[in-house]
């Protein structure tokens, strides 16, 4: 392969997706940037691919021959809200790995709100033996919000395991074992009718906030809730003061407005949350690797590339 890869993030281990990028494309020139200033060893104007999370802000114009930008993961509200985006191709990850890893995550969820856990946790702390009978899967109606490729995933999973399995999309979608309804005007009846919600909708402009007090007030009393999404489609406080009032009795957030979640973050210390730090699916190199060389190797060929971000759209 022609040219050079640099490699940006301050979270991500380098030397493992040089690795993995060496074995899936011989011959690529790996380069991995500084996670404190964004430079990077070598002549800029040899790095035609970029393989980012985050980067600092002018990172992308220090390369005059850049032709591909790949988001390190399948969120990209990080990067298509930049004003320093080059005019080149941008792509998102889409490893089957990471949609296996999502959807078994949000089992878990459903699986600890459906069968009352949260409820014996805090029994055993008060040293109380307290039973509650278990109801069958296919009597709890879980709604996924948002049936993108990791919501689809995610949905499927829980129709596989029996559970009443609606959800929302933007555009219309189909789902074996998924009751979809889609656009604007569906969403209220399908929030209302949702025991369990699952926010797993993209940050765009049109979602940011979109989980207001209004719509977190259509979710039944008693509603469990849970976000693997981002945090800003949901508004904090709003969610907050419906877990203070039991309106939304319990909720799993693995995504927040601000992260890390600050120290003094209320939710920290509510006992009907489980806080974790964003980690329900993460991008593994060993098998992301191959796609990103995949479309390497279309960017040479002029062919179209693969999982195509427009930025207009927000996803």
């Amino acid at each position: 392969m022609s040219g050079a890869l640099v490699f940006y993030s301050a979270v991500d281990n380098g030397p493992e997706w040089q690795a993995a990028l060496a074995a899936a494309a011989p011959g690529l020139d790996v380069r991995i940037a500084d996670p404190a200033d964004g430079t990077v060893e070598g002549d800029p104007a040899d790095v035609r691919y970029a393989l980012v999370w985050k980067p600092p802000h002018g990172f992308f114009a220090r390369f005059p021959n850049l032709k591909l930008v790949v988001n390190l993961g399948a969120g990209v509200d990080a990067l298509v809200a930049r004003d320093d985006l080059p005019d080149v191709a941008i792509t998102r990850l889409s490893d089957p790995h990471m949609a296996r890893m999502m959807a078994s995550f949000v089992l878990f969820c459903v699986l600890r709100h459906a069968r009352e856990i949260p409820t014996f946790e805090k029994a055993q702390r008060e040293r109380r033996w307290h039973y509650v009978h278990p109801r069958t899967a296919g009597e709890i109606r879980v709604g996924v919000l948002g049936l993108g490729e990791l919501g689809a995933a995610a949905a499927q999973e829980l129709a596989r395991q029996g559970f009443d399995v609606r959800g929302w999309s933007r555009t219309a979608k189909s789902l074996d074992g998924v009751q979809s309804c889609h656009g604007m005007d569906a969403l209220a009846g399908f929030l209302a009718d949702t025991e369990i919600l699952v926010v797993m909708l993209p940050l765009t402009p049109e979602t940011r906030g979109l989980l207001d007090a209004a719509h977190l007030a259509l979710l039944p009393r008693g509603a469990k809730f849970i976000n693997v999404a981002r945090g800003a489609v949901v508004d904090e406080a709003a969610l907050i003061t419906a877990l203070a009032s039991g309106h939304i009795a319990e909720a799993t957030l693995d995504v927040f407005a601000t992260e890390p979640l600050p120290s003094e973050s209320p939710l920290w210390g509510m006992d009907n949350v489980l806080v974790t730090p964003h980690l329900a699916s993460v991008a593994i190199p060993a098998s992301a690797a191959a796609q990103i060389a995949d479309n390497i190797r279309r960017v040479e060929e002029g062919r179209e590339v693969l999982n195509r971000v427009d930025p207009a759209r927000g996803y």
